[in-house]
């Protein structure tokens, strides 16, 4: 390449949107980033407001391009854009454009009724087989469901054939596009429950029985293709296409290079998502786990298992909050090496349920192994254990589920920063562990997949010697770790 060219990659999250420019190699040189509003409201009801987001990602572009200039750089450099969106939240508008309802939050629990009764009706396996997902308020079609049981206008509006069905990337696009491009790719469409992961069509059976029939849906099309120009509202001066469009978890997984069957990524937040790379053939889960597409591009897709970890983080930030037990969670890497074991002290984080691949989601969080020799140390370490246990209980679901063994897990987030417990995870799963060092990895992974459509990257293999592993682990042999999770098990499982 004769001169340098750039990719605007945007990650449109649930709390705020993030815009970053890379170069070639990968590196991010600019970035702006704007909060985003939610709206939590009485039943469980998680809304926002379908042109707030648009303007919401607007307001982020222009800062990160603003910071582009600052440094030097000419906007018409910039070749391509990547998108990633927070998943499962939706829109439903009108053939002009306006949206007939708020966006609903992958969050919004408004729909567990509307899951009982699908479920009462004997759907539960059909809707496994042909999805690779669980009947759940957490994906979108039962919450279209609801809307259309609820409100008049949307119902009028499907029955007529003129309501329009997005995800949150289809509705940027239809934005950005001035509505001329209506399409999602496999990724966000695998989310919805009106996807088959065996035609990679909408599933009009399934459209049919959930009451949905004349409702629109988007083109489908591999995470990185051309899905048409844009000007961004003319903060660019002239169009550039769109060559990537994926869900967050999904571009993470892509960002820390999940290109080969048995590479899995997991991402240490307040929860924390796990997803492994399965290969070319969807497989149905018997462990608690979700089956979803990894990423695709043409000719090529990938498939995953999926594995949902309610608490992470926020079990360290109840210790930290509630029981008062150190003021910054930097502190507990120190708390746990002082003590030479966990005293047979177990930490159960099920402040809100256990999730995959256990299920338990009446359960309760709770303290266990407690004497006058514990101190608030042990209680510390019990509960970075409590997250290495939980990685390891999903790891081990997917290696069945998919007859496969995990050959790396790279992990992201906050957590990374403790040594100490990528060591007990990395002896607990006895493969290699890397982190990556960046935050914004689901901004990395749509911008790698929108520079290889390009052509921008020349292969796969050209990004996997991009993408430099900051930190490796290696497992060491004995470790009392192992000895520690037979207690877990016997506990989770009683």
């Amino acid at each position: 390449m004769s001169y340098k060219k750039y990719i605007l990659a945007i990650d449109q999250g649930t709390s705020s949107t993030k815009s970053l420019i890379f170069d070639e190699q990968g590196l991010a040189i600019a970035k702006g980033a704007e909060n985003l509003h939610t709206h939590y409201l009485a039943n469980g009801f998680v809304e926002q407001e379908p042109e707030v987001i648009y303007q919401n990602v607007l307001a982020s572009v222009q800062k990160c391009l603003q910071q582009f200039i600052e440094k030097g750089f000419q906007q018409s450099d910039i070749a391509c854009i990547g998108i990633s969106n927070q998943r499962e939240t939706f829109v439903v508008w009108d053939e002009n454009g306006k949206p007939l309802y708020n966006a609903v939050v992958w969050q919004c629990k408004r729909s567990v009724q509307v899951c009982e009764e699908l479920k009462q009706l004997g759907m539960r396996s059909i809707v496994q087989q042909k999805t690779g997902l669980v009947i759940d308020p957490y994906f979108s079609a039962t919450k279209l469901i609801w809307l259309n049981q609820q409100h008049e206008l949307v119902r009028n509006a499907i029955k007529n054939k003129k309501a329009f069905f997005g995800t949150i990337d289809t509705w940027l696009l239809y934005k950005l596009t001035n509505g001329s491009v209506y399409a999602t790719d496999y990724t966000n469409a695998s989310r919805t429950l009106l996807f088959n992961l065996h035609t990679l069509q909408w599933d009009a059976d399934l459209i049919d029985a959930f009451g949905l029939t004349g409702i629109q849906l988007p083109s489908l099309k591999p995470s990185a293709a051309n899905f048409g120009s844009t000007t961004l509202n003319d903060l660019l001066p002239a169009a550039i296409p769109v060559t990537a469009m994926i869900g967050d978890s999904h571009a993470a997984a892509f960002g820390e290079g999940c290109f080969a069957a048995g590479t899995a990524k997991a991402t240490l937040g307040t929860g924390c998502s796990i997803l492994m790379n399965i290969g070319s053939k969807p497989v149905a889960s018997a462990n608690g786990m979700v089956t979803t597409i990894c990423w695709s591009m043409e000719g090529r897709v990938d498939y995953a298992l999926e594995g949902l970890i309610v608490s992470c983080g926020a079990a360290i930030e109840w210790l930290k909050n509630e029981l008062n037990l150190f003021i910054n969670s930097n502190e507990t890497e120190a708390m746990a090496t002082a003590v030479t074991d966990n005293g047979g002290v177990y930490l159960i984080p099920a402040f809100s349920g256990l999730g995959s691949p256990h299920w338990q989601m009446d359960r309760k969080a709770s303290i266990h192994g407690l004497s006058f020799g514990s101190n608030k140390k042990h209680i510390v370490r019990a509960g970075l254990e409590a997250i290495a246990y939980q990685v390891k209980d999903v790891v081990v679901a997917m290696e069945k589920d998919a007859e496969l063994f995990l050959k790396e897990l790279n992990i992201d987030g906050g957590m990374t920063a403790n040594q100490w417990l990528m060591q007990q995870i990395t002896d607990l799963v006895e493969k290699k562990v890397n982190t990556i060092g960046m935050t914004d990895v689901s901004a990395l992974g749509a911008g790698l997949l929108a520079g290889l459509q390009l052509g921008f990257f020349e292969s796969i293999t050209q990004l996997q010697q991009l993408l430099n592993k900051n930190v490796q682990y290696h497992p060491t042999t004995g470790a009392a770790i192992l000895k520690g999770y037979d207690g877990w098990l016997k506990l989770v499982q009683a």
